[in-house]
């Protein structure tokens, strides 16, 4: 049989439909420009502290290599359950927590319990694109809800979410505190997505990976908080952010205790279990992490500050307010495409930020920039960006 006549083999359409990522075209600049001062992905520069990094090696080293619990060694499920109950003031039961290889691999079990080709789940956009594809992956759709910006920050019109919502709706995700806007839902909001929900037949899905990055409260509000034990409702988190951890790959998500066989036997067949040692030393970010938490909150906090003083000096350059993550994104006159600037600012003013673009409905005429480095490296990248900006 000749090529032209020979069958082809074909990817399902889902899987080559998949865009590639915006923020990883204007990263990959960065390999060729020398002296690109990065703050496009969501990471810091601090790494995990050394505490945790002996706690995994005297795992390794005591021969914890093998098999474990699928959902997680009872000893994190535990931990993690006596956090949450701390910082939420509810408890929050271990028959309720299953660890993730990652926050990301919790969100991807979401969406293969939830999604059928068809389906949908409605989404607060600016959003961190990941969940969105692993909507698509399943075959369903991701229908987004602008937040709108505005001199007081951003705002969700609840009205515009809720009739987004339609038969094939599964579920409503959010992320908060948000990447890449920084906003965060207060409980009044919470409360009425949540009684929405439960009224419709649907989940919550809330992403909370930065619930610790809050700069006029000591932790971001919680859809834990206001709910109950049995509510429809995934709240996703990760070790990556807080504690600095963000190669380990360790996550997890509370759910309703109903759901934790689903969940063991989506693990078995996505992952068969996380890493013991990894696990453990995770434990003791929970137990001995604390001080490192509070002075990495601290450090961005100043970070915050510094960088919205000095864009908020600069000639044509507006910051939208936020009170949480890691981020602030920003308005440029004139700008056009967020994607080609993007581009311009590595080659010219050598600064890499994420185009706006990158997360959807919403972000479009936006640039993000994570400020989650030393005082010395933004200064650095803030002076760069003065001089291609130009001062008010």
């Amino acid at each position: 049989m000749s090529p032209d006549t020979a069958t082809q083999a074909m990817l399902r359409p889902e899987i080559d439909a998949l865009p590639d990522s915006q923020i990883v075209e204007v990263w990959k600049m960065g390999f060729e420009i020398p002296d690109v001062i990065g703050l496009w992905v969501g990471e810091g520069d601090i790494p995990t502290p050394q505490f945790i990094c002996d706690a995994a090696a005297a795992s390794f080293k005591a021969g914890h290599t093998f098999y474990t619990y699928k959902r997680g060694i009872p000893a994190l499920r535990e931990a993690l359950a006596r956090y949450h109950t701390r910082l939420s003031g509810k408890p929050v039961a271990s028959d309720r927590i299953t660890v993730t290889s990652a926050g990301m691999n919790a969100m991807m079990l979401i969406a293969e319990m939830l999604v059928s080709r068809g389906d949908n789940i409605v989404v607060v956009s600016p959003i961190w694109p990941n969940f969105e594809r692993s909507i698509e992956i399943m075959g369903g759709t991701a229908r987004e809800i602008a937040l709108e910006p505005g001199n007081a920050g951003w705002r969700l019109d609840l009205d515009k979410l809720f009739a987004a919502v339609d038969s094939q709706t599964r579920a409503i995700y959010v992320a908060t505190p948000g990447n890449p806007t920084g906003w965060l839902m207060e409980h009044d909001q919470m409360k009425a997505v949540l009684d929405f929900c439960k009224r419709r037949g649907l989940f919550v899905i809330s992403d909370e990976v930065y619930h610790r990055f809050t700069y006029d409260r000591p932790v971001a509000p919680s859809f834990l908080d206001i709910a109950t034990p049995d509510d429809p409702l995934f709240v996703v988190n990760s070790f990556s952010k807080s504690w600095a951890m963000t190669g380990w790959r360790v996550g997890w998500t509370v759910t309703p205790s109903r759901i934790g066989s689903a969940l063991d036997r989506l693990v078995e067949y996505n992952t068969s279990g996380g890493v013991q040692a990894l696990q453990e030393a995770c434990v003791v970010a929970l137990e001995q992490g604390e001080d490192f938490v509070k002075e990495l909150v601290e450090r961005c906090h100043k970070a915050h500050d510094l960088v919205v003083k000095r864009l908020n000096a600069m000639k044509g350059v507006h910051v939208v307010p936020a009170p949480a993550a890691f981020y602030v994104m920003l308005q440029v006159e004139g700008m056009g495409p967020s994607l080609p600037f993007a581009k311009r600012l590595v080659r010219e003013a050598r600064v890499g930020l994420a185009p706006g673009s990158a997360f959807g409905a919403g972000g479009e005429g936006h640039l993000r920039l994570c400020y989650a480095s030393s005082h010395k490296r933004l200064t650095k990248a803030m002076d760069r960006l003065e001089a291609f900006f130009g001062k008010k």
